[in-house]
């Protein structure tokens, strides 16, 4: 019987893999850790940054879709949100039950305060790496998820 192997690629793509299911883990644990003060989680700080980054109201189905996240997980923390007056719930014009997640006074200045904080802690990872190297990175995640999206591939 055969044994099948993975290309160079193959194999090189594994290992970057594995290095982004690791790192993803320890990411989310400094950025806990960095806004823990503000009553933050990881979680809770990239659904802010969906709501913010959204060219207007969305309802929890479209922010978990743009996030690529459980629906069922992002509308517990949006309620956990609007529940401590971060974001709160606006009629759907387009839609009844889904209501739109917009951000509050409030949820703006600690998500304002999130990134206060985040400016000297990703200068600080950045040290070393140039522009070109973040951004070769960023090109080849970004190709593995637009892949991975497509129909069939994840």
């Amino acid at each position: 019987m055969n044994k099948i192997k993975r290309t160079p690629a193959g194999e090189a793509l594994t290992s970057l893999i594995l290095d982004l299911f690791r790192a993803n883990g320890i990411l989310l644990t400094a950025g806990d850790r960095l806004v823990a003060s503000l009553g933050l989680t990881s979680a809770r700080w990239q659904i802010l940054g969906a709501i913010v980054d959204a060219d207007r109201p969305e309802p929890v189905a479209w922010l978990a879709r743009n996030l690529g996240a459980n629906r069922q997980n992002v509308q517990r923390i949006v309620n956990d949100l609007e529940r401590d007056g971060l974001v709160v719930f606006e009629t759907n014009p387009h839609h009844r039950r889904a209501q739109l997640v917009v951000l509050t006074d409030k949820g703006r200045q600690i998500y304002d305060a999130a990134g206060r904080l985040q400016v000297p802690w990703v200068n600080n990872l950045s040290d070393g790496l140039s522009v070109r190297e973040v951004e070769i990175a960023h090109r080849v995640i970004g190709t593995l998820r637009d892949r991975l999206e497509e129909p069939g591939e994840g």
